[in-house]
């Protein structure tokens, strides 16, 4: 199998508590890298959530609920019922399908 070289930048800080940490587990920085890269091609995915904080989610979700509260009112369907959404969507779906 021919290797290749991966470059990574970091704070030297971290650099330093991360091959502490390696070194704890018995193993060296490039052996995590290794083992990081195989999970992820594995589980076609990154082996942990990454997640914005709570307060930056709330605050982005509020502006999106205001800024679609706001556009219902300049187009007058603020006051639609579920009932009356759906047959919108329904009315949406029909024209895209037909044209």
């Amino acid at each position: 199998m021919a290797l290749s070289t991966f470059s990574v930048r970091m704070d030297e800080g971290l650099k330093k508590q991360f091959d502490a940490l390696c070194a704890d587990f018995g193993m060296n920085a490039t052996t995590a890298f290794n083992v990081f890269a195989r999970a992820v091609v594995r589980e076609r995915k990154i082996p942990f959530e990454i997640q914005a904080s709570d307060e930056i989610t709330r605050q982005t979700g509020m502006q999106a609920f205001l800024a679609l509260r706001a556009q219902a009112k300049e187009n007058g369907v603020q006051d639609l019922s579920l009932d009356e959404i759906n047959e919108e969507i329904k009315l949406a779906r029909s024209e895209r399908d037909a044209g």
